[in-house]
C-alpha cells in the first residue's frame, strides 16, 4: 500500500539517532539503576530523537480538543443526544471542563476546535475550522466526501503547525463528539480486520440494548459504504468523523514538525492508526499516554506498536488521558536534567550486566 501522505512531502525527517544515543548516555550517568525509569526514559529519548537534541525541554504544551458531531447518533447508539458537545466545547472554552482542570495542573494550554458541530459555540476561545455542520449518518450513507476528508486532515495538519510556530514542543490530542466511539470502532474494526462486536464496546455507559444497536449500526455502515481497507483515507471518508479526520492531521502535521505528539484514547488511537497507515513514518512522533478500557483500546495500540505508559481504566476522553502523561514526563526531565550524577555523589557507576 502506497502511502497517500508523501513522508517526504510533509519532511518526516528520521529521528536523530545521535541525539538519541547523546540522551541514553547523559541517562546512565544519572544516579540511579540503570533504566530504573522504564518507559519514561525512553520518552525522552524518543523526544530527543523527534527534536534533534539532547537537551530535551517540555515547555510549551497543549491540548487541542477537536469537536464535530457525528450523525450515526440517530442510530440510538449513544446515551445522550449531540446537544451535549456543544454543552461540553462551551464548558471548556470557558476554562470549567474536566480538560481544563487536569491540563491547567499539567502547565498545557487548552484550545478547543470546532470542525463541525451542528450547534456553534459562541465564545472566543473556540477556533471555528468546520467544514459543514456534522458528518452523514454512516449507517445509511459515507459520513463526509472524500474530498472533505482530505481537507480535513489538512486542517489538522495546519493546526499543530501553528501550535509548533507558536512555540510548543509537546501536543496532546482530545476530541468532543457524541457518537464518536462508534466512529472509531467501525473505522478499528475494517482497519484491524476484526469482527465488529469485539472492537465495539459500551461508550459513554450504554445499556445492553444500546450495544447491541451500536454494533448493528457499524455493521450497516460497512455494509452500505463498502468502505476499502487498504485506503485509509476511503475508510475514514465513508465511517469516520470530522474530529477522527482533524486528529490524524494533527499527528501528521506533529511529526512533519518534529514535535512529539500525544496519542489519548480510542478515538485518538483511531485517528493515530489512519495517520500511521496515510504516512507510516508519522509513528515516529506519536507517544501513548494510556490504553482506555474500551474493547478494542489496547488492540489499536498493539497495532501501532505503541506502549502506553498509564494503566488506569480510563475513558473520559477530551484529552484526559493524554494530559495526565504531561506531568509524568516533567518528573522525568527534572530528574534528567538536574539529578545527581554518579560522579557527583562520588558513587561507581552502574554497568550493564550479563543476563
Amino acid at each position: 500500500m502506497q502511502a497517500l501522505f508523501d513522508p517526504a512531502a510533509y519532511a518526516v525527517k528520521p529521528l536523530d539517532q545521535a541525539a538519541m544515543a547523546q540522551c541514553r548516555a547523559h541517562w546512565d550517568q544519572v544516579a540511579k539503576p540503570l533504566n530504573s525509569l522504564g518507559q519514561l526514559e525512553d520518552v525522552v529519548a524518543r523526544m530527543a530523537g523527534l527534536l534533534g537534541t539532547a537537551q530535551v525541554q517540555a515547555q510549551g504544551k497543549c491540548v487541542l480538543v477537536l469537536c464535530a458531531d457525528n450523525g450515526v447518533v440517530a442510530e440510538g447508539v449513544t446515551q445522550t443526544d449531540a446537544s451535549v458537545t456543544a454543552a461540553v466545547a462551551l464548558s471548556i472554552a470557558r476554562g470549567t471542563g474536566n480538560i481544563n482542570q487536569m491540563a491547567r495542573v499539567a502547565g498545557a494550554q487548552v484550545i478547543p476546535v470546532d470542525v463541525g458541530m451542528l450547534t456553534e459555540v459562541d465564545h472566543p476561545a473556540v477556533l471555528n475550522r468546520k467544514l459543514r455542520r456534522g458528518t452523514g449518518n454512516i449507517a445509511q450513507g459515507p459520513a463526509m466526501s472524500r474530498q472533505e476528508a482530505r481537507a480535513m486532515v489538512q486542517v489538522g495538519i495546519d493546526l499543530a503547525r501553528q501550535r509548533v510556530q507558536a512555540g510548543d514542543k509537546l501536543i496532546a490530542t482530545g476530541e468532543m463528539g457524541i457518537g464518536n466511539t462508534t466512529t472509531a470502532s467501525a473505522l478499528a474494526a475494517l482497519l484491524l480486520d476484526q469482527p465488529v462486536e469485539k472492537m465495539t464496546g459500551r461508550g459513554a455507559g450504554l445499556s445492553g440494548a444500546g450495544l447491541q444497536r451500536k454494533i448493528a449500526a457499524i455493521r450497516r455502515a460497512i455494509q452500505v459504504n463498502q468502505p476499502d481497507p487498504g485506503d485509509p483515507l476511503d475508510a475514514l471518508a465513508k465511517l469516520g468523523g470530522f474530529d477522527i479526520a482533524a486528529m490524524a492531521g494533527v499527528f501528521l502535521g506533529g511529526a512533519a514538525m518534529g514535535v512529539p505528539v500525544v496519542v489519548d484514547g480510542f478515538i485518538s488511537s483511531a485517528a493515530a492508526l489512519v495517520a500511521q497507515r496515510l504516512c507510516p513514518a508519522c509513528r515516529q512522533a506519536m507517544l501513548a499516554s494510556h490504553v482506555s478500557r474500551e474493547p478494542a483500546g489496547a488492540m489499536m495500540l498493539q497495532a501501532l506498536g505503541l506502549t502506553p505508559i498509564i494503566h488506569a481504566g480510563m475513558a473520559l476522553g477530551e484529552g484526559t488521558g493524554a494530559v495526565a502523561l504531561m506531568p509524568l514526563i516533567d518528573m522525568a526531565l527534572a530528574v534528567y536534567h538536574q539529578g545527581s550524577s554518579f560522579e557527583g555523589i562520588q558513587v561507581a557507576a552502574y554497568q550493564p550486566q550479563q543476563p
